[in-house]
């Protein structure tokens, strides 16, 4: 042999190495997903290419000879390495591959975009995508959503995030001009601004009150939790969203909680993604998402306590 004579191929190693192990070809042909004929092949390929005998028959079967043992260390580093290349090789092209996250437009504005930053500066390798709209023509799904609802989700990974605290706010300067707020069946004169995918809070708020049945003065749909924010502050109607998207105008009294009332919802922000292994990236993006998400629950409990408190 020369040092320009090709290498045996990875098959040839493999094949070698498992009827060394195994001892057998009809063995080492069922490990390596071959037939008996073709492994007895790929070994006399491999003898004739290194011009020695690798095996002989013994009464247990094949065992190596002297230049079988010789040669299978080599044989197994090499294989080693080449599994080892082509794992990095399909790391790097998952890390490649953009994780498209799709959220709520309240989400991204009033949660993620403020953290971001510091998931992109640790891990710049990975690429994630936003969106808060996905089109009845979209043929990919998104491989992470953050959706709001109560479940369950068949077939999919779930994991709350936060939400659930649900307050009546509206505009100091509303709730004088309609006389005050002195008792919660007083919502009754107010005019509701209502998120159309969120209908069920009106349920549960006059549950939670003992005003079952009672409906408001007039009711206003919206599409972004944005925009009712921004109806609510501009003294529009009264509003029942989560506690933890209102904490800024809360504090900052423009908008106020009246008489601290408030339910815990069925409903809730909720991280959905498809179940089983990860790539690295994906694993990283989860788990940094749902430490976030615990990070902000607990302060905005936190800061809720604070205001009812003061």
């Amino acid at each position: 042999m020369t040092g320009r004579t090709p290498l045996p191929s990875t098959t040839a190693l493999r094949v070698f190495l498992a009827v060394a192990r195994l001892g057998s070809t009809a063995r080492a042909a069922a490990a390596v997903n071959l037939t008996q004929s073709a492994v007895s092949k790929q070994v006399q390929a491999l003898e004739d290419h290194l011009g020695v005998a690798l095996f002989e028959r013994g009464p247990a079967g094949l065992k190596p000879t002297e230049a079988g043992v010789l040669y299978r260390p080599y044989a197994e580093a090499a294989v080693e390495q080449m599994e080892r290349g082509a794992r990095r090789l399909a790391e790097r092209a998952a890390a490649a591959r953009p994780i498209r996250l799709h959220m709520l437009a309240i989400v991204g504005e009033r949660w993620l975009m403020q953290r971001f930053p510091s998931f992109a500066q640790s891990h710049p390798e990975i690429d994630v995508q936003f969106t808060n709209f996905v089109s009845a023509e979209e043929t990919e799904e998104p491989d992470l959503d953050i959706c709001h609802g109560a479940g369950p989700w068949p077939g999919k990974e779930a994991h709350y995030l936060f939400g659930r605290e649900v307050a009546l706010v509206a505009a100091p300067a509303l709730l004088e001009r309609m006389g005050g707020f002195t008792r919660p069946a007083d919502i009754q004169k107010m005019t509701l601004l209502q998120h159309f995918q969120m209908p069920a809070f009106w349920a549960e708020f006059t549950e939670a009150q003992g005003l079952r049945g009672a409906v408001p003065a007039h009711t206003v749909r919206y599409g972004y939790y944005s925009v009712i924010i921004r109806a609510a502050m501009a003294g529009l109607g009264v509003a029942l969203t989560p506690r933890c998207f209102v904490t800024e105008e809360l504090a900052s009294g423009a908008l106020v909680n009246p008489l601290g009332l408030s339910f815990d919802s069925a409903s809730g922000c909720w991280l959905i993604l498809q179940p089983g292994e990860r790539e690295p990236g994906m694993e990283a993006l989860v788990s940094w998402l749902l430490d976030e998400a615990r990070l902000f629950e607990t302060a905005a409990g936190t800061t809720a306590l604070r205001q009812r408190a003061g």
